[in-house]
C-alpha cells in the first residue's frame, strides 16, 4: 500500500518528517518497506516561456526555440513537438537534469544548432500516459520556479506492507486512522455534497441477488449528462503518486475512491446495459466472459457474475466487462457499490490468475457499513470533474445486513497479559480513537462494539493486542519471568515427546543426519510409490498447492524428497533419519485422522567418508539391518523376527520387522525404477519403524540387574561345513537346543562360499563341484563359569560333546 504524506494530510494534520512517520507505522505492526520521492527528478524542471519559435533551418519538422527561464540569459533549444509556440508558457528540463527514463539532459548539437535544455512532455515529465506535444501551462507562473513547486508535487510517499488481517489499512483513511490515534491527532472526513434531482434511482433500476451468501449488499447510483475526458491535473498526479494509471475522469475517480477509502467501485456505461435490472447470481459451468484487458475467461459455477437482464457485465470483485466499459462516448453510468465473500473473490482470482486492485481488497473484507460514504464520496468528485445530474437516493439490496460483534474487554485482564500498569482511560481512548464504540456496563468487564472496516477483531485478545500495540510494543521493558523447575518437573514431560527425543539422540549418535518434511505430499508422488488407494490417505480440502495436496500416509515420500535433494546437490553417500507422525483415516477420530509416530531410515553410496585411509565399501542391506538392531538393543527390547513379504510397493526384497510376534515395521531395497526417480545411482535401502509399538513395549519392560561376569571366559571357534540350504540360524539353534549351562555366547565370526571362488567346468572334479554347493559358518562360543575359573580340559570336553550332538542333529561336517 502506498501512501501519500499530502493526501494522508488531507485527512489528520501529520506535521513530522517520513522517517519518523515510518518507524511509527513499523512499531505499530504496518512495516514501511521503503520512502519514495515519485517526483524528485522535477526538481530541475522549471517554468520557461517561449519567446521565439522559428522553424530549424536543416529540419522542417524541428523548432528552433529562445526560452527565457528567469535568467540574465535565455536558453536555445532545438524542439521536435507540432504544438510549440511563441508565448506559451512550458516545463524546460535543464542541462543536467535526470528524466523518469534515466535520460539525462545534456547540451548537444541538433542539425549544427546548439540546444541547451528540453521543453518537455507530461509523458517525459512522468505526469501522464498520452501527449500529442508538449506540456503547455495554463495560468499564470514565476519563470525559472520547480515545478515541484509549482504544482505542489513535493510530495514522500511511503510502501507500507500490510499483513492479510488489516484490510482496514489498504487505504489512506484507515492509515491515517493509524496515525492519528499513535500522535492523538485529530481525524477529518472530507465533507460530500451530493446535489440530487430527477426520478429516484431505485425507480430506474432493480437490483436481484441470488446468492446472499456471496454478496451481503449491493448498492448503486445513476449520474446523467456527465462528459468523459481527461482527469484535473490534481486527480491525476494524486493516482501517478501511488502508482495508477490515469485513464479518464470517471475511473480516475473510481481508482481514487478506492485507495482513499479502500472501497472497490465499478462504472457501467448505462446505455450497455440491457433492462433496467441488475443481477447478482453464479456462472454456468464453462461459460465464456469477456474481461476488460481483453482476454476471454472460462468460468466455473462457483464464479460470482454481474448481470443486467440479458447478460453478465463484470466479473464480481475482480473485473469488469468489456461489454459495458466506460468510453469516450459514455453519457450516463450505474456506478456499482457492493460487498462480496472474501472466500468466493480469492478463489475466482487465485484460479484465474486475475488479481486486481479491487479483488485484493475484496479477499480482506472491506467496510459494508461505511460503503455508503464511498459511493456518496465518488459521486460528488464525478460531479466535479465530468459533471451531469445525480439521480436521487440509491438503488440498494441488502440481503445481510451488517451485525456488529459485541466483544467484553476486561482492563485488568490486559494489564495482566501485557504486564504493563494501563489506566482505564488510555484503554477507552484508544478503543474509541480506533472507531470502536465503548459502552461500560460493568468497570470489570467493557461491551466494546468494533467498526465494520476492523473485520479481524473478533474476540477480547484481539482488543488486547489492539491496546498494546498503540501503547507500543517496542515501550514494553524486557523482563524474564521467574522459572523455578525441579527434577520432578521432568515428569510432566509428555512421554511421546521424551520418547521421541531419546530416538533423535540414537540418531545422531550413530552419525545419522537428521531431516525434517512437511506433512503434505501429492497423489501423484503416492502414485510412483504405488499407493493409489483413495482409503488409505486423507485430502486437503484447501491444499497451497497441487504438489501438496495430501497429508502423508507414511514418511517413506518425504525421505525420498530428501534422497532426491541431495543427489541433485552431489551429495551422494547418505545416512539420514527422520522422526514424524504419518496420517490415517480413522472415522473414529474426533478429527477424522489418526496420527501414529514414525521412525524412518535411509541408506545410500559409501559405506566410510571419502578418501585415504577409508575402504571404497558400499552400504549393503546388512548395514541398516544392523540399525534397526542397534536401535531395539539401545532401547533394551527383545531382537526382532523378520518375515518377507512378497509384495511390496516400494522394496524389493523387502521383509517386515516383527517384534514379539507384532508388525513395527519393515525394512528392505528400494526398487530399481523409484530409485533412479531419486538420481541413486547405487542401492538405495529404506526402513520405516512403527515407534508407538516401541514406546509401548519400553514402557511394559522393567528394567533388571544381573551381577557382572568376575571369572574369565574360555573361546572356541568351530567352522561348520554344509550345503547351501542350511541356513546360520538353524546350526545356532541346534547349538542352543543342546541345553549347555556353561554356553553363554554364540557369535557368527565370517561365512565363506567356497563356489564363489571355483569355477566349474567340463574339467573340474567331481570333489570340487561339491564344494561348489557348500558353505562354510565360523561361529565363535563363548564359555563361563560364574563361581570358577574354567580349565582348557573342560572345555574341550563340553565342545567335543557338542560338536558330536551337532552332527547327530544336522547335516553338517567340520573343518
Amino acid at each position: 500500500m502506498f501512501l501519500s504524506l499530502n493526501w494522508l494530510r488531507e485527512f489528520t494534520p501529520y506535521e513530522g518528517t517520513s522517517e519518523q512517520l515510518a518507524d511509527r507505522l513499523t512499531m505499530l505492526g504496518l512495516e514501511v518497506e521503503e520512502v519514495i520521492r515519485p517526483f524528485a527528478h522535477l526538481a530541475n524542471v522549471v517554468v520557461g516561456r517561449v519567446l521565439d519559435c522559428d522553424r530549424h533551418p536543416q529540419s522542417e519538422r524541428l523548432s528552433l526555440c529562445r526560452v527565457d527561464i528567469g535568467q540574465v540569459k535565455t536558453l536555445p533549444i532545438v524542439c521536435g513537438a507540432s504544438n510549440v509556440a511563441k508565448g506559451q508558457l512550458v516545463a524546460v528540463a535543464k542541462p543536467g537534469s535526470e528524466l523518469p527514463d534515466g535520460k539525462v539532459i545534456a547540451e548537444t548539437v541538433i542539425r549544427g544548432e546548439t540546444s541547451q535544455g528540453m521543453i518537455c512532455s507530461e509523458v517525459e515529465l512522468g505526469l501522464g500516459e498520452e501527449s500529442d506535444g508538449i506540456m503547455v501551462l495554463d495560468g499564470h507562473y514565476n519563470l525559472g520556479h520547480s515545478l515541484l513547486r509549482v504544482f505542489d508535487l513535493n510530495d514522500e510517499v511511503l510502501n507500507v506492507s500490510i499483513t492479510p488481517n488489516r484490510g482496514d489499512c489498504l487505504s489512506v483513511l484507515g492509515l491515517a486512522r493509524e496515525v492519528a490515534t499513535e500522535f492523538n491527532l485529530p481525524l477529518k472526513l472530507p465533507r460530500l455534497n451530493v446535489h440530487e434531482e430527477g426520478p429516484d434511482c431505485s425507480e430506474a433500476v432493480t437490483i436481484v441477488i441470488d446468492e446472499p451468501e456471496l454478496c451481503p449488499l449491493y448498492q448503486a447510483r445513476i449520474i446523467e449528462g456527465i462528459r468523459i475526458a481527461p482527469s484535473p491535473a490534481w486527480l491525476q498526479r494524486r493516482l501517478l503518486s501511488v502508482g495508477q494509471r490515469p485513464i479518464n475522469n470517471v475511473v480516475d475517480v473510481t481508482n481514487f475512491i478506492l485507495m482513499e477509502w479502500g472501497q472497490p467501485l465499478h462504472a457501467f456505461d448505462l446505455a450497455l446495459l440491457a433492462g433496467k435490472m441488475i443481477r447478482v447470481g453464479l456462472a454456468r459451468e464453462g461459460q465464456s466472459f469477456e474481461t476488460l484487458d481483453g482476454r476471454t475467461r472460462t468460468l466455473l459455477s462457483s464464479d460470482l457474475l454481474i448481470h443486467d437482464a440479458e447478460k453478465a457485465v463484470a466479473l464480481a470483485g475482480v473485473m469488469g466487462g468489456a461489454n459495458s466499459e466506460v468510453t469516450a462516448r459514455t453519457s450516463s453510468i450505474l456506478l456499482e457499490c457492493a460487498v462480496f465473500n472474501p472466500i468466493s473473490i480469492r478463489k475466482t482470482s487465485r484460479r484465474l490468475g486475475l488479481s486486481s486492485e479491487s479483488s485484493y481488497r475484496f479477499e480482506r473484507g472491506v467496510d459494508q457499513p461505511g460503503s455508503k460514504l464511498a459511493l456518496d464520496r465518488a459521486m460528488a468528485l464525478i460531479l466535479e470533474t465530468a459533471g451531469g445530474k445525480v439521480m436521487r437516493g440509491v438503488a440498494l439490496n441488502q440481503p445481510r445486513p451488517w451485525q456488529s460483534p459485541v466483544i467484553s474487554f476486561r482492563p485488568e485482564r490486559a494489564r495482566k497479559l501485557l504486564g504493563l500498569p494501563l489506566e482505564d482511560a488510555f484503554c477507552r481512548d484508544t478503543l474509541e480513537a480506533l472507531g470502536c464504540k465503548v459502552a461500560a456496563e460493568d468497570q470489570k468487564a467493557w461491551q466494546i462494539t468494533p467498526p465494520g472496516s476492523r473485520r479481524d477483531l473478533e474476540r477480547e485478545a484481539d482488543l488486547i493486542e489492539e491496546v498494546g500495540r498503540c501503547y507500543g510494543l517496542d515501550r514494553i521493558p524486557a523482563v524474564l519471568p521467574r522459572l523455578s523447575k525441579s527434577l520432578d518437573a521432568l515428569k510432566t514431560l509428555a512421554p511421546n515427546t521424551a520418547f521421541r527425543r531419546r530416538v533423535k539422540h540414537w540418531g545422531r549418535g550413530l552419525g545419522l543426519t537428521e531431516v525434517i518434511n512437511y506433512s503434505f505430499v501429492s497423489t501423484q508422488e503416492l502414485a510412483l510409490l504405488g499407493i493409489v488407494d483413495d482409503s488409505r490417505t486423507i485430502a486437503l480440502r484447501n491444499p497451497l498447492s497441487e504438489d501438496q495436496n495430501v497429508l502423508r500416509p507414511m514418511l517413506a515420500p518425504g525421505l525420498l524428497q530428501s534422497v532426491r535433494h541431495n543427489m541433485t546437490q552431489g551429495n551422494t553417500s547418505l545416512r539420514i533419519f527422520e522422526t514424524a507422525v504419518v496420517f490415517q483415516p480413522e472415522s473414529a477420530s474426533e478429527t477424522g485422522a489418526n496420527e501414529p509416530s514414525r521412525l524412518g531410515l535411509a541408506l545410500t553410496g559409501q559405506r566410510y567418508p571419502e578418501g585415504w585411509p577409508c575402504p571404497v565399501e558400499f552400504v549393503e542391506f546388512a548395514d541398516l539391518k544392523g540399525m534397526v538392531e542397534h536401535l531395539l538393543r539401545h532401547l533394551q527390547l527383545p531382537e526382532a523376527q523378520y518375515r518377507t513379504l512378497p509384495e511390496h510397493s516400494i522394496c524389493l526384497p523387502c521383509a517386515e520387522i516383527l517384534l514379539n510376534g507384532e508388525v513395527c515395521g519393515w525394512i528392505g531395497r528400494v526398487r530399481t525404477e523409484i530409485a533412479e526417480q531419486c538420481h541413486v545411482r547405487r542401492e538405495l535401502f529404506l526402513a520405516e519403524i512403527d515407534l508407538d509399538l516401541l514406546q509401548r513395549f519400553c514402557e511394559q519392560s522393567r528394567p533388571t540387574f544381573k551381577a557382572l561376569p568376575v571369572f574369565p571366559p574360555v573361546r572356541r571357534d568351530l567352522t561348520v561345513i554344509s550345503d547351501l540350504d542350511l541356513t546360520c540360524v538353524k546350526i545356532i539353534e541346534a547349538i542352543q537346543a543342546a541345553g549347555l549351562d556353561l554356553l553363554q555366547n554364540v557369535v557368527l565370526v565370517d561365512r565363506f562360499l567356497p563356489g564363489a571362488q571355483i569355477a566349474v567346468s567340463s574339467r573340474s572334479s567331481d570333489a570340487d563341484s561339491d564344494k561348489a554347493n557348500e558353505v562354510r559358518h565360523t561361529l565363535r562360543l563363548t564359555y563361563r563359569h560364574t563361581e570358577r575359573s574354567l580349565t582348557n580340559e573342560e572345555v574341550d570336553q563340553l565342545h567335543q560333546g557338542l560338536c558330536s550332538f551337532l552332527q547327530e542333529q544336522l547335516p553338517i561336517r567340520f573343518s
